[in-house]
């Protein structure tokens, strides 16, 4: 394990299984892919701070015909100190067709900590776009309290588990969004917009 100063390059890819987010993180030893589930909380940009590396390994997958190999880092934390905006050039330089880190896990059925595909809650609240016989999906819902798990009932501000499967860890910070919370990138935790 190693701290290392850097910058953080974060794409959002759209991808069969909705948007999800990847890495590269430039070093003084070297470029590497990032493929960290909580990638999927941050806007597409650039991070400069300290990266702590648990582990580099050679990584394949397969796509549109042909073999990838790339080098990936894991990270095990990170300080972030600033943040800038991605520009057109930075962004051409990740694949399009990037493998989602989904399609690369084994599949495993539906648990209380990986929770189904959650209804959609309509931004009017006049409107009930819930299906029948479908749980309430509004906050405080038992939808919500599955989801969060340990942390139903949210806060103010509220701090995802990063080591929860990665299924779960979109579908919360999908949810938090929903619920009006934004992502502050450099305290990495969410807040809920206050509106007056």
């Amino acid at each position: 394990m190693i701290t290392i100063p850097g910058q953080l390059a974060i794409r959002t890819i759209h991808g069969r299984n909705g948007p999800f987010n990847v890495g590269r993180l430039a070093t003084s030893i070297g470029e590497f892919v990032i493929k960290n589930a909580e990638l999927d909380q941050y806007d597409e940009g650039k991070y400069d701070g300290e990266f702590i590396i648990t582990e580099i390994r050679p990584s394949t997958y397969n796509t549109s015909g042909r073999m990838v190999i790339e080098i990936r880092a894991h990270l095990g934390g990170m300080t972030l100190s600033s943040t800038e905006q991605l520009s057109e050039n930075e962004a051409s330089q990740f694949s399009p067709q990037e493998v989602d880190p989904l399609d690369e896990e084994p599949s495993a059925p539906a648990t209380p900590s990986q929770p189904a595909d959650l209804p959609v809650v309509s931004p009017d609240p006049l409107v009930d776009t819930t299906p029948f016989g479908v749980p309430d999906a509004s906050p405080g819902g038992e939808v919500d309290e599955t989801l969060f798990g340990a942390l139903w009932p949210l806060t103010a501000v509220v701090k995802l588990d990063t080591t929860v499967d990665r299924r779960c860890l979109r579908a919360q910070g999908q949810r938090l969004r929903a619920l009006g919370y934004t992502f502050d990138e450099i305290a990495q935790e969410w807040r809920l917009a206050v509106t007056v």
